[in-house]
Protein backbone atom coordinates (compact mmCIF):
# COMPACT_ATOMS: atom_id res chain seq x y z
CA UNK A 1 0.00 0.00 0.00
CA UNK A 2 1.30 3.50 -0.66
CA UNK A 3 -0.08 6.78 0.52
CA UNK A 4 0.07 10.16 -0.27
CA UNK A 5 -1.22 13.37 1.95
CA UNK A 6 -2.68 16.26 0.27
CA UNK A 7 -4.39 19.83 1.54
CA UNK A 8 -3.20 21.88 4.71
CA UNK A 9 -6.01 23.09 6.67
CA UNK A 10 -8.47 20.32 5.62
CA UNK A 11 -6.25 17.37 4.83
CA UNK A 12 -6.89 14.21 2.86
CA UNK A 13 -5.24 10.99 2.74
CA UNK A 14 -5.02 9.09 -0.96
CA UNK A 15 -4.37 5.30 -0.12
CA UNK A 16 -2.83 3.28 -3.16
CA UNK A 17 -4.06 -0.59 -2.61
CA UNK A 18 -2.70 -3.41 -5.10
CA UNK A 19 -5.10 -6.21 -5.71
CA UNK A 20 -5.97 -8.14 -2.07
CA UNK A 21 -5.19 -5.24 0.08
CA UNK A 22 -7.18 -4.11 2.56
CA UNK A 23 -8.02 -0.83 5.05
CA UNK A 24 -11.01 0.05 7.57
CA UNK A 25 -12.54 3.24 8.83
CA UNK A 26 -15.31 3.92 10.82
CA UNK A 27 -18.66 4.19 9.38
CA UNK A 28 -18.85 7.25 7.27
CA UNK A 29 -15.10 8.07 7.28
CA UNK A 30 -14.42 7.17 3.31
CA UNK A 31 -14.49 10.21 1.26
CA UNK A 32 -14.29 9.07 -2.42
CA UNK A 33 -12.88 6.19 -4.04
CA UNK A 34 -11.78 4.45 -7.28
CA UNK A 35 -13.61 1.27 -9.00
CA UNK A 36 -13.00 -2.11 -7.84
CA UNK A 37 -13.16 -1.74 -4.01
CA UNK A 38 -15.32 -4.50 -2.09
CA UNK A 39 -17.53 -2.79 0.75
CA UNK A 40 -17.88 -4.67 4.11
CA UNK A 41 -19.28 -3.30 7.33
CA UNK A 42 -20.12 -5.01 10.67
CA UNK A 43 -19.43 -4.78 14.47
CA UNK A 44 -15.68 -6.12 14.91
CA UNK A 45 -15.16 -7.74 18.20
CA UNK A 46 -19.02 -8.23 18.81
CA UNK A 47 -21.26 -6.06 20.83
CA UNK A 48 -18.89 -5.92 23.67
CA UNK A 49 -16.06 -4.79 21.24
CA UNK A 50 -18.37 -2.29 19.47
CA UNK A 51 -19.29 -0.76 22.73
CA UNK A 52 -15.43 -0.36 23.75
CA UNK A 53 -14.82 1.46 20.57
CA UNK A 54 -17.88 3.92 21.05
CA UNK A 55 -16.72 4.71 24.54
CA UNK A 56 -13.55 5.46 23.06
CA UNK A 57 -14.80 7.86 20.19
CA UNK A 58 -15.89 5.76 17.25
CA UNK A 59 -18.38 4.08 15.91
CA UNK A 60 -20.34 0.94 16.68
CA UNK A 61 -19.74 -0.24 13.14
CA UNK A 62 -16.47 -0.30 11.32
CA UNK A 63 -16.29 -0.73 7.62
CA UNK A 64 -13.67 -2.86 5.58
CA UNK A 65 -12.40 -1.76 1.82
CA UNK A 66 -10.95 -4.77 0.07
CA UNK A 67 -9.03 -4.57 -3.45
CA UNK A 68 -10.21 -6.35 -6.23
CA UNK A 69 -8.59 -5.24 -9.17
CA UNK A 70 -5.04 -4.94 -10.07
CA UNK A 71 -5.07 -1.25 -8.32
CA UNK A 72 -7.05 1.30 -6.74
CA UNK A 73 -7.24 4.97 -4.42
CA UNK A 74 -9.24 5.27 -2.22
CA UNK A 75 -9.38 8.94 -0.01
CA UNK A 76 -10.40 9.40 3.89
CA UNK A 77 -10.49 13.56 4.84
CA UNK A 78 -10.03 15.01 7.77
CA UNK A 79 -13.28 15.91 10.06
CA UNK A 80 -11.79 19.19 11.46
CA UNK A 81 -8.90 21.58 10.75
CA UNK A 82 -5.96 20.00 11.47
CA UNK A 83 -3.11 17.21 10.30
CA UNK A 84 -3.30 13.73 9.49
CA UNK A 85 -0.60 11.61 10.76
CA UNK A 86 0.66 8.54 8.89
CA UNK A 87 2.13 6.31 11.73
CA UNK A 88 3.43 2.55 11.09
CA UNK A 89 3.44 -0.14 13.73
CA UNK A 90 5.65 -3.14 14.04
CA UNK A 91 4.18 -6.64 15.12
CA UNK A 92 2.96 -5.95 18.45
CA UNK A 93 3.62 -2.37 18.93
CA UNK A 94 1.05 -0.11 19.96
CA UNK A 95 0.57 3.24 19.93
CA UNK A 96 -2.23 5.64 22.85
CA UNK A 97 -4.01 8.81 21.78
CA UNK A 98 -6.96 10.59 21.73
CA UNK A 99 -10.54 10.27 21.57
CA UNK A 100 -11.91 10.55 17.58
CA UNK A 101 -8.11 10.59 16.20
CA UNK A 102 -8.33 7.20 14.31
CA UNK A 103 -8.87 7.80 10.53
CA UNK A 104 -8.26 4.69 8.88
CA UNK A 105 -5.44 1.76 8.64
CA UNK A 106 -4.40 -1.47 6.59
CA UNK A 107 -6.23 -4.26 7.50
CA UNK A 108 -3.87 -5.80 9.84
CA UNK A 109 -4.23 -3.36 12.57
CA UNK A 110 -5.83 -3.28 15.43
CA UNK A 111 -8.33 -1.07 17.23
CA UNK A 112 -9.50 -1.34 20.40
CA UNK A 113 -9.86 0.68 23.50
CA UNK A 114 -7.40 2.30 26.21
CA UNK A 115 -8.10 2.05 29.70
CA UNK A 116 -5.85 4.96 31.88
CA UNK A 117 -4.46 3.47 35.01
CA UNK A 118 -4.51 6.25 37.61
CA UNK A 119 -7.39 7.69 38.53
CA UNK A 120 -5.77 11.66 38.57
CA UNK A 121 -4.81 11.07 34.74
CA UNK A 122 -8.78 9.55 34.01
CA UNK A 123 -10.83 11.97 36.10
CA UNK A 124 -7.86 15.36 34.75
CA UNK A 125 -6.59 14.13 31.97
CA UNK A 126 -8.56 16.40 29.37
CA UNK A 127 -10.00 12.82 27.35
CA UNK A 128 -11.23 10.83 30.09
CA UNK A 129 -10.47 7.51 31.46
CA UNK A 130 -11.04 5.49 27.98
CA UNK A 131 -8.61 6.35 25.26
CA UNK A 132 -7.92 4.57 21.58
CA UNK A 133 -5.45 1.63 21.30
CA UNK A 134 -3.87 1.23 18.08
CA UNK A 135 -1.58 -2.26 17.50
CA UNK A 136 0.17 -3.36 14.65
CA UNK A 137 1.23 -4.30 12.58
CA UNK A 138 0.64 -1.89 9.37
CA UNK A 139 0.08 1.78 8.70
CA UNK A 140 -2.43 3.80 10.78
CA UNK A 141 -3.20 7.41 9.55
CA UNK A 142 -4.54 9.90 12.86
CA UNK A 143 -6.43 13.09 13.43
CA UNK A 144 -4.60 15.73 15.21
CA UNK A 145 -6.27 19.44 16.04
CA UNK A 146 -5.19 22.23 14.66
CA UNK A 147 -0.98 21.92 14.00
CA UNK A 148 0.73 18.73 14.92
CA UNK A 149 4.16 19.03 17.12
CA UNK A 150 6.62 15.99 18.01
CA UNK A 151 8.60 15.89 20.74
CA UNK A 152 11.00 12.37 21.01
CA UNK A 153 11.53 12.24 25.10
CA UNK A 154 14.59 11.42 26.44
CA UNK A 155 14.91 8.81 29.88
CA UNK A 156 13.42 10.98 32.72
CA UNK A 157 12.84 13.89 30.77
CA UNK A 158 9.71 15.36 31.40
CA UNK A 159 7.45 18.00 29.61
CA UNK A 160 4.39 19.42 31.22
CA UNK A 161 1.21 20.23 28.78
CA UNK A 162 -2.45 21.24 29.01
CA UNK A 163 -4.26 18.27 28.97
CA UNK A 164 -6.20 18.60 25.92
CA UNK A 165 -3.16 19.56 23.82
CA UNK A 166 -2.05 15.75 23.92
CA UNK A 167 -2.82 13.98 21.39
CA UNK A 168 -0.71 10.74 20.76
CA UNK A 169 2.02 9.09 22.92
CA UNK A 170 3.98 5.79 22.81
CA UNK A 171 3.39 2.83 25.93
CA UNK A 172 6.53 3.98 27.19
CA UNK A 173 5.66 7.21 27.97
CA UNK A 174 4.69 7.64 31.23
CA UNK A 175 1.38 9.97 31.78
CA UNK A 176 0.36 11.65 35.02
CA UNK A 177 -1.53 14.73 35.67
CA UNK A 178 -0.40 17.38 38.48
CA UNK A 179 -2.43 20.36 40.35
CA UNK A 180 -1.10 23.53 39.29
CA UNK A 181 0.75 25.57 42.42
CA UNK A 182 -0.17 28.64 43.87
CA UNK A 183 -3.40 30.82 44.36
CA UNK A 184 -2.88 33.58 42.09
CA UNK A 185 -1.90 30.56 39.15
CA UNK A 186 -4.72 28.73 39.89
CA UNK A 187 -7.11 31.23 39.56
CA UNK A 188 -5.58 34.19 37.79
CA UNK A 189 -3.52 31.66 35.44
CA UNK A 190 -5.93 30.84 32.47
CA UNK A 191 -4.43 27.23 32.28
CA UNK A 192 -6.92 25.37 34.26
CA UNK A 193 -6.20 23.49 37.83
CA UNK A 194 -4.00 20.63 36.14
CA UNK A 195 -1.71 20.31 33.98
CA UNK A 196 -0.06 17.17 32.33
CA UNK A 197 3.30 15.47 32.82
CA UNK A 198 4.73 13.54 30.09
CA UNK A 199 7.98 11.55 31.25
CA UNK A 200 10.06 10.01 28.57
CA UNK A 201 11.06 7.29 26.96
CA UNK A 202 9.16 7.73 24.26
CA UNK A 203 7.33 9.65 21.21
CA UNK A 204 4.93 12.27 21.90
CA UNK A 205 2.57 14.15 19.44
CA UNK A 206 0.68 17.79 20.56
CA UNK A 207 -1.82 19.48 19.01
CA UNK A 208 -2.04 23.26 18.77
CA UNK A 209 -5.80 23.44 18.66
CA UNK A 210 -7.90 20.82 20.58
CA UNK A 211 -11.59 20.87 19.16
CA UNK A 212 -12.72 21.97 23.07
CA UNK A 213 -10.72 24.91 22.86
CA UNK A 214 -12.10 26.38 19.65
CA UNK A 215 -15.22 25.85 20.45
CA UNK A 216 -14.77 27.89 23.80
CA UNK A 217 -13.49 30.57 21.53
CA UNK A 218 -16.64 30.69 19.21
CA UNK A 219 -19.17 30.50 21.35
CA UNK A 220 -18.86 33.95 22.57
CA UNK A 221 -19.57 35.27 19.09
CA UNK A 222 -22.19 32.77 18.37
CA UNK A 223 -26.03 34.69 18.39
CA UNK A 224 -27.90 33.65 21.11
CA UNK A 225 -32.13 33.88 21.17
CA UNK A 226 -32.70 36.86 23.08
CA UNK A 227 -29.97 38.85 20.76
Amino acid sequence: MKYELRGDTLPVVILTLEEGESVFTETGGMAWMSEGFEMKTNMEGGILGGIARTLAGESLFMTTYTMKKSSGFIAFSSSFPGKIVPIYLEAGQYIICQKEAFLCAERSVKLSAYLKKRLGAGLFGGEGFILQKLTGPGWCFLEIDGESVEYQLEPGEKIKVDPGHVAIYEPSVDFDIEMVKGFRNIFFGGEGLFLATLQGPGKVWLQSMPVANLAARIIPFIPSSSD
